[in-house]
């Protein structure tokens, strides 16, 4: 794997299949880093649709522009596995907020997947009939937590983010934001769904759950799942149901 410098895994996963399956009882994580070769980010620009082409055209910076480049790139590497067709072949198409599904595709019409990228870490989730979403963030020292916690989480969360010592704040804030983000994702809802109109556990060493919402339902519909990647890194993942297991893969 072409790992960039200061990026160190905490813990090993598996090498995917060479053809992965979607299975009705399982979430498969897919990760890789997007720091590529010059050629490498070439060969996967060509995969890439009109649409996408013109989206890294405008990106100012070279760096954000090879990023999207590769995190679409191998999007499209890893879902044309699974429906067994070229990867330049595939079409998307969008909810009004932006999630992306596959377009036209026919008996493969129930995957569905997600993708998060920061820093030099891309995530991506892959399931089968069941909604999916997955954050991850680079845990940035010089964010004011707190000050944002009270613009963005609900009072419980707030709270429970003060009552930490301060040494456990900054990951507690940033195991608050990927959860949260994973769950809007799942929902394909966007920012539509008011971060603060439900509630995550987020202290270190809890296990990652909605705990509550608006609509009481939504606690017994989804499964939340911390993802352990890199020392700098925070990671969450969210999903209908619990009647799943999670398969965590290296892109290779």
């Amino acid at each position: 794997m072409n790992m960039p410098p200061g990026i160190k895994w905490i813990d090993s996963w598996e090498l995917a299949p060479v053809q992965p399956g979607a299975r009705l009882d399982e979430v498969h994580v897919w990760r890789t880093v997007l720091t590529k070769t010059a050629s490498e980010v070439e060969s996967l620009s060509r995969l890439l649709a009109a649409d996408e082409q013109r989206r890294a055209e405008s990106f100012h910076f070279d760096r954000d522009r090879s990023h999207y480049i590769v995190a679409r790139g191998i999007l499209r590497n890893i879902l044309g596995l699974y429906v067994r067709q070229p990867p330049d072949s595939l079409r998307f198409s969008y909810t009004p907020f932006g999630k992306p599904d596959l377009h036209d595709a026919g008996s493969f019409e129930t995957l569905r997947f997600n993708l998060s990228h920061a820093g030099a870490v891309v995530l991506y989730a892959v399931t089968r009939d069941r909604e999916v979403g997955i954050d991850v963030e680079y845990v940035r020292a010089d964010m004011d937590c707190e000050e944002i916690a009270e613009h963005f989480f609900s009072q419980r969360e707030v709270e429970t983010l003060r009552a930490l010592p301060p040494d456990l704040q900054s990951r507690a804030f940033f195991n608050c934001w990927t959860r949260k983000e994973a769950y809007i994702k799942a929902r394909g809802e966007g920012l539509s769904l008011p971060l603060d109109e439900f509630d995550v556990s987020l202290s270190p060493g809890e296990p990652a759950a909605l705990l509550s919402a608006s609509d009481p339902q939504e606690v017994a519909r989804w499964s939340l799942r911390e993802l352990t990647l890199a020392p700098d890194y925070v990671a969450a993942l969210a999903c209908e149901g619990s009647d799943w297991r999670l398969r965590c893969w290296e892109y290779r």
